[in-house]
């Protein structure tokens, strides 16, 4: 399994992961008054987040991405739905990439 998909996987995860945070854990946590939801939610999105920056950096070394993708890609990470958007075109990249060989 090749670096790049292991990162649009935990890019699926962590978009996830942050969604959940914001849009499940912090109104469980403010109306329902449940703080573990927050808790959990904000250690497994924290480990992603960790996860996701390392791989960022796998793949601009290996993959020799441009510095200004690099810093995009990791900008991407703390905005809502953007990680998603991310692996949508980096999957659409390595597509086409096969297409050229």
């Amino acid at each position: 399994m090749s670096t790049l998909s292991i990162f649009k996987k935990v890019a699926i995860a962590e978009g996830i992961s942050y969604l959940a945070l914001l849009f499940i854990a912090m109104p469980l946590r403010k109306f329902a008054g449940m703080p573990l939801a927050v808790k959990y939610t904000g250690w497994a999105h924290g480990l992603l987040f960790i996860l996701y920056v390392i791989l960022v950096i796998m793949c601009w070394m290996e993959y020799k991405w441009k510095i200004g993708k690099t810093l995009l890609v990791l900008v991407c990470s703390l905005l809502p739905f953007a990680p998603f958007i991310v692996e949508k075109r980096l999957h659409e990249g390595a597509d086409d990439q096969v297409k050229a060989s």
